[in-house]
């Protein structure tokens, strides 16, 4: 047993002997002795015994409280070492011996250290702590410190935000020292551990207080640089994981985000900023891509424009947004001067859009015909048509781009109740600002001269269809736009002229563009996420006990129109809710008991007897049914 030597060393690495020179030489000794306990232990039979709790519980925070300790001024004498390096050596010694099963007695002991001594909000200890732990464990084993890290941190949920936030930037520099995708069986759990800490910081913040049962105050400067941090963090965790695994990432996270306006804090797209790729077709899957651009039909504003965001933030591979910010509000006559930068399409980037482009396009002008979007959501639509254009853009999607954006500008043509004044002359501004920057992409003269009449034309006559009008802080909206018709328009057959005459495949452009609102958009077009998803599942024929009930119901979606829609929904819900399990059970069981026979019907109808030997029947015999092969008995030794 080395349990007195285990005591004996620690007490005195926490010697306290009033002359600093002997005080350093028994701390130096006491580490020493410490270290030649471990080392023995490797090659003793008694070698688990020194990881258990007792002895962890004094070895680590001895050895912490050498390396943390401010009036470490070297050693004298012969002595190269100060204590806090021999302190480190040590530890790092101890920790590469660690096996999986002891990492955990080994951690425990250093965040209670930090605990008791208010290591947290300092910050700095703490990191450097976990630096040294992190770089000396076997790297298979690293996730289990982050086990330990985001335990910790559910464990001191009710602290204040400095040393949540503390624990929080040990996270992230973990994950940052993390080989790339070694964060090991806790992928969601590491997310979902994160977005829980975000949501009770905004809580806490619109509260003031961690803890209704405790004078535990908090402010919102303290919550909001947690906030910070935590999503600083999900973003250094994401950069470690596969690109396929990121995507599946993003999509739990979206899933978990309420509406932006009762957790504001959550309305960032800054955990995209670090997701790089160079395919967007792993980049963007479908699982991925479909559901997030159903979030764009949101009857909430906000909602929409966080996924605009997003998607912006996914596209840029060359960091062009930041060039775009000032063309939203000016039109550029030359945009050689914002040095874009231009990569030729790759295989995989022509698939992509051949693949989703269609789609892209439909939502983009859907959400342009959403009343109550606001001056960002219409920046927001250039800067995400810019970036297809200069990301993902060969001569086929160029054509479709200019397509959308003439579709556009028949949109704010027509008359339509739902458009405000406001929301038309944005549409119209949106459509020159973008056919502007696209003819100049596409280097034809023809084309960027005809644009370019239309815009000084609108200069004079009709500014408030330009974006320097438009989209500013008090917009100049004239009263009506009656004056809008001829030269000030856009003219799709002259562009389709000039576009074919050099080269380009203009047969789309002469098709009117007019996407539909689909069922499925209907789902999407709630007012939050959990709307969407509680609708969808009463929709889905895995939760309804009569399939002739689900197609009443997408008939009444598709031509009865909201209200009828609404009241069907209701009526489903409430059969689910009010009728009793034996009638549910009941349905559902004759459904399956139906489903059954004719099963039963259509093996009986292929299932044929089996051919004679001589070719037919005997004379004045019935022909023997074959036994289906489920109900044949074979002999155990057939069986495997």
């Amino acid at each position: 047993s080395y349990d007195f030597f285990v005591s004996r060393f620690s007490e005195m690495c926490h010697s306290s002997y009033e002359d600093p020179d002997v005080r350093t030489k028994i701390r130096m000794a006491g580490i020493r002795g410490l270290q030649g306990v471990v080392r023995k232990t490797v090659r003793d039979e008694l070698q688990a015994n020194i990881w258990e709790r007792q002895h962890m519980d004094k070895i680590v925070p001895s050895l912490l409280f050498n390396l943390q300790d401010p009036t470490d001024s070297g050693s004298p004498g012969c002595e190269k070492e100060s204590p806090a390096e021999l302190t480190e050596r040590c530890f790092r010694e101890l920790l590469g011996r660690a096996a999986y099963g002891n990492i955990k007695n080994a951690i425990k002991p250093v965040l209670m250290h930090l605990d008791n001594h208010s290591l947290w909000e300092g910050k700095s200890f703490a990191v450097r702590c976990f630096k040294i732990i992190m770089y000396s464990i076997q790297s298979q084993h690293s996730h289990l410190v982050i086990q330990q890290l985001l335990g910790h941190l559910d464990a001191n949920s009710k602290s204040s935000a400095t040393v949540r936030a503390g624990i929080v930037e040990v996270l992230s520099e973990a994950a940052v020292i993390e080989a790339s995708g070694s964060v090991g069986p806790t992928v969601l759990e590491v997310f979902n551990t994160l977005l829980k800490q975000l949501r009770l910081s905004v809580d806490y913040e619109l509260t003031g207080s961690c803890d209704p049962y405790s004078n535990n105050m908090t402010t919102t400067d303290q919550e909001r640089q947690l906030q910070e941090a935590v999503i600083k963090t999900i973003g250094s965790f994401a950069n470690t994981l596969p690109i396929y695994q990121r995507a599946e990432v993003m999509l739990f996270i979206m899933g978990k985000i309420p509406v932006p306006g009762i957790y504001p804090a959550l309305g960032s797209p800054i955990v995209t900023e670090r997701y790089e790729s160079s395919n967007m077709l792993a980049a963007l899957p479908s699982s991925f891509l479909e559901p997030l651009l159903s979030f764009t039909l949101m009857e909430d504003p906000e909602i929409r424009l966080l996924v605009l965001s997003i998607l912006i933030s996914l596209i840029d591979r060359h960091q062009n947004t930041h060039k775009f910010t000032f063309l939203r509000s000016v039109i550029l006559s030359d945009i050689s001067v914002l040095k874009l930068k231009v990569d030729k399409c790759s295989r995989q980037d022509n698939l992509f859009m051949k693949k989703h482009g269609q789609r892209l396009y439909r939502h983009i002008f859907l959400t342009c015909s959403e009343e109550n979007s606001g001056r960002s959501h219409y920046q927001a639509l250039y800067t995400l048509l810019a970036l297809l254009s200069v990301e993902l853009a060969n001569e086929e999607v160029v054509v479709d781009l200019i397509r959308l954006a003439l579709a556009l500008q028949d949109l704010a043509l027509a008359n339509d109740e739902r458009l405000s004044l406001y929301n038309r002359c944005a549409v119209h501004a949106l459509s020159a600002a973008y056919l502007s920057l696209i003819s100049q992409l596409t280097t034809v003269p023809a084309f960027c001269q005809h644009i370019q009449e239309v815009i000084e034309l609108r200069q004079k006559e009709v500014p408030y269809l330009l974006p320097e009008d438009i989209f500013i802080e008090n917009p100049r909206v004239p009263e009506s736009l009656e004056r809008v018709e001829g030269e000030v328009l856009f003219q799709q057959f002259q562009i389709a002229e000039v576009l074919g005459g050099s080269g380009y495949n203009i047969d789309i452009l002469n098709t009117p563009f007019t996407p539909q609102i689909t069922d499925e958009d209907r789902l999407s077009k709630r007012k939050s996420i959990g709307d969407t998803i509680s609708l969808q599942m009463d929709m889905d024929p895995r939760y309804s006990p009569e399939r002739e009930q689900v197609d009443c119901v997408c008939s009444l979606l598709s031509v009865n129109g909201e209200e009828q829609e609404r009241e069907k929904r209701r009526l489903v819900v409430e059969r689910f809710q009010t009728a009793p399990f034996e009638e549910i059970a009941a349905h559902c069981g004759a459904k399956s008991s139906l489903l059954q026979s004719k099963l039963d019907q259509i093996f009986e109808l292929t299932i044929r007897p089996p051919p004679s030997p001589s070719g037919s029947a005997s004379q004045g015999q019935t022909p023997t049914r074959s036994v289906p092969v489920y109900e044949m008995k074979f002999p155990d030794l057939c069986v495997y």
